[in-house]
């Protein structure tokens, strides 16, 4: 079994040929593999779920689709609507389909000339700003504000674990004093 690091989920660079020969030969297991990475952790998917009209079209239930509202809307940066974006980056995230964990990720408001010119050429998603969840903390004896996130560890269609994640400042990080790992007490 292979745990998969890579950003490459697709397993398409040249340098990663073998595994990807070895995964579609079924002699290795590669978690997150690229067909489940495509369906279940593709930010392309995030135009889609976002999209209530589409959603609406392709049959889902009213029910499931307020579900889903809580999606932030997400659409794709391509060089024919990137000047409208660029008008309307202020309520924006800008992130890169083949990243993660925050890496080349930008905030709308905070975006440079130089920076933009590389997002205009496409390959990102931007999304509307959703302000994280907050919890007060207390912090050697003084309460603390920290943004917080909830991660739902999944295998095999079942949650395994649901923790929070505590931090300051613009992405998650483990820097935080007060910040890392909390739990989470479902009620």
């Amino acid at each position: 079994m292979v745990y998969n690091r890579l950003v490459d989920f697709a397993l398409d660079g040249p340098e990663h040929a073998a595994l990807k020969a070895a995964y579609l030969d079924g002699a290795v297991v590669v978690t997150p593999n690229p067909h489940n990475h495509a369906i279940f952790a593709s930010k392309r998917n995030l135009t889609f779920l976002s999209d209530q009209a589409m959603l609406e079209a392709f049959g889902l239930s009213p029910e499931l689709r307020l579900r889903l509202t809580g999606i932030p809307r997400t659409t794709l940066i391509t060089p024919d609507n990137s000047d409208v974006a660029w008008q309307s980056r202020k309520d924006m995230f800008f992130k890169p389909l083949s990243g993660h964990g925050s890496k080349a990720v930008y905030r709308g408001d905070k975006v440079t000339k130089s920076v933009w010119a590389e997002i205009a050429r496409g390959g990102y998603v931007a999304q509307s700003f959703a302000a994280p969840g907050q919890r007060m903390i207390e912090i050697d004896g003084a309460p603390a504000p920290r943004k917080m996130d909830v991660r739902l560890y999944t295998y095999d269609g079942r949650m395994l674990l649901a923790a929070a994640r505590l931090y300051q400042g613009q992405t998650t990080n483990f820097r935080t004093p007060g910040g890392g790992f909390a739990p989470v007490l479902a009620v």
